[in-house]
């Protein structure tokens, strides 16, 4: 049996607790998120996560495209689309990658470190208050201790921007995208 094919049983009623649970808690923090960053910096949630790898987990700086797309559950057609965006309101530049004649680098300018500076102090509050506030440092510990193992199952499979695209109507198979 493969992970898609169904086994016939039910969730039992802890599971479907812990499920409704995480699912309500994921829409409303990221509703109250995308609600902060709009009002403070005029960004998606989106574009924020752009800023935020760039600026603050990338030493560069800098990242491929292809590299920012497995980091971010977007497709890779509105990833270039916010780019773009992103690239013209200043924010970003796009270039060639030094190490890729196909691969595009994507690089935080002074303007998107800025936004970011901006955002990020209301970000974190926003966090603390919807998703902190209601835990101790244990409960965060454990919370953390149990969501990782999901979050590297559900990401063990080939990354996104890997991912053959489906035939369009009429058209024929595009199969990978280049990079950006």
């Amino acid at each position: 049996m493969t992970a898609t094919e169904p086994t016939g049983r039910p969730l039992d009623r802890t599971q479907l607790r812990a499920y409704f649970a995480l699912t309500d808690v994921a829409a409303l923090l990221r509703h109250g998120v995308e609600h902060q960053l709009r009002e403070a910096g005029d960004l998606t949630f989106v574009q924020f996560q752009l800023l935020a790898i760039l600026g603050l987990d990338s030493p560069t700086g800098s990242l491929r495209m292809t590299e920012l797309a497995d980091r971010v559950v977007f497709s890779r057609s509105g990833l270039t689309y916010q780019a773009g965006l992103m690239e013209k309101a200043g924010l970003l530049e796009r270039g060639p990658s030094p190490d890729d004649d196909r691969g595009v680098l994507v690089t935080i300018t002074d303007a998107g470190r800025e936004r970011l500076a901006r955002v990020l102090p209301g970000h974190v509050d926003v966090l603390r208050e919807l998703l902190f506030a209601q835990l101790n440092g244990a409960d965060v510990a454990a919370l953390a201790t149990l969501l990782e193992p999901v979050l590297q199952h559900m990401r063990a499979g080939p990354p996104r921007s890997a991912a053959t695209r489906r035939r369009r109507r009429g058209g024929a198979d595009e199969g990978p995208e280049r990079d950006g």
